[in-house]
């Protein structure tokens, strides 16, 4: 017979692992701003995407083991994409993609041995035909933790090892309808710390711009990273 473990014991362990592996990866931020939403990722690699479109206005990003937030895009641009198919494409949005997120994750999490390490964040920028303050407030940020929790963030969410400290250093930044220089190097700041600071070659940043029409998403990279940063 196996041995007895406490249900209690058995998800507080399982909690830990994932935050542990979690905490291994670098973190990464959805901000507003006035043209829409800002995805900012420390992440030196230029292949392996922690940040990606999912569809029309709708973006992802996933701070832990690469390997299985990979696996959970390519899941969500499927629901997306036969969801649009089905029905229309206005009928895809953040809110039912990060529920079906939450209960994948929560199903492994309960049922598996091993929990998924991974925190993921489903961003949807709102319309451009309404004033830029109204229009910021159909912005869409869903942090969906390891355990499928999903927490519906205002303004601003921090997912990686180093959340707390970045999400105190960036709130204390914040500024409402700020330009997207000035939230870019505002992210960079929080991700970065007062001890370091990191080099664009080291950053993957990327929009959902409100005024884009159909497709929103677009990687800033290369020159135009540097001349905003400077």
């Amino acid at each position: 017979m196996p041995f007895y473990v406490a249900p209690e014991q058995m998800m507080k362990d399982k909690a830990d692992y994932a935050r542990k592996g979690i905490a291994r990866g670098r973190s990464l931020m959805g901000v507003v701003y006035a043209g829409g939403i800002l995805l900012a990722a420390e992440n030196p690699s230029r292949t392996l995407h922690k940040v990606s479109e999912i569809y029309d206005r709708i973006a992802f990003a996933g701070a832990g083991k690469y390997s299985e937030y990979d696996q959970l895009r390519v899941a969500g641009v499927r629901h997306a994409d036969t969801k649009g198919y089905a029905y229309s494409r206005e009928d895809v949005d953040a809110r039912s993609l990060a529920n079906a997120y939450a209960q994948l994750i929560g199903q492994v999490f309960t049922h598996d041995v091993k929990p998924l390490e991974v925190e993921i964040l489903v961003a949807e920028v709102g319309p451009g035909e309404e004033s830029s303050r109204e229009a910021a407030g159909g912005d869409q940020l869903y942090h969906i933790l390891y355990d499928g929790t999903v927490v519906d963030e205002d303004h601003l969410s921090v997912l990686g090892g180093e959340s707390e400290g970045i999400q105190q250093r960036m709130e204390s930044a914040y500024v409402e309808g700020w330009s997207l220089a000035d939230a870019l190097k505002g992210a960079v700041a929080a991700l970065a710390g007062e001890d370091r600071t990191i080099e664009p070659s080291d950053l993957e940043v990327a929009v959902l711009e409100r005024e884009s029409g159909r497709r929103s998403f677009r990687r800033i990279k290369d020159q135009e990273l540097v001349s905003l940063l400077d």
